[in-house]
């Protein structure tokens, strides 16, 4: 990683605090409202409380695009890890993927959903792909270390011309 231009502690940090405001603004709009009438459900997110498409719509919705930012948040976590000297590059390799399969919601779910929460999931789902995106060409500079291939036939030359 140390030849990789695409990504560098102050990228990682700005993409961080973006996670920690959007996962922020998740929490908010799925979280369950029950100070005003004891009830559990997020009757700011969805169109009517009472309707059971609805809810379903809404805690589906809401587990994908709170798992969704988790993700990009423990990505962004090794990757500052990394920065630190916490964890080498091969611990980085071998931990820090993402997951295309996040990246979108089913649209007849976000049908239901009030308008700003239909916003807010795809403001999800735009972060995520940029950080796919930087994850895929930062993958392209592959592994600095030789394979165990190579190593192997380093140690075979080196015996044979010994």
């Amino acid at each position: 990683m140390p030849n990789s231009v695409t990504i560098n502690p102050r990228i990682v940090e700005a993409l961080y605090c973006e996670a920690m405001l959007l996962a922020d603004e998740v929490r908010h709009a799925f979280a369950p409202e029950t100070e005003t009438d004891g009830r559990s459900g997020a009757r700011s997110a969805g169109r009517s409380v009472n309707s059971g498409p609805v809810r379903l719509a809404l805690s589906s919705e809401g587990l994908r695009t709170t798992t969704r930012m988790m993700h990009a948040i423990a990505w962004l976590l090794n990757h500052r890890a990394y920065f630190m000297g916490e964890i080498d590059q091969y611990q980085l390799r071998r931990n820090g993927r993402l997951s295309p399969d996040l990246r979108h919601s089913e649209a007849s779910g976000l049908a239901a959903l009030k308008p700003e929460i239909v916003e807010l999931v795809e403001a999800t789902q735009r972060f995520y792909d940029r950080l796919l995106r930087l994850d895929g060409k930062w993958r392209l500079y592959g592994d600095d270390r030789p394979s165990a291939i190579e190593r192997l036939r380093e140690r075979l030359e080196r015996r044979l011309a010994s």
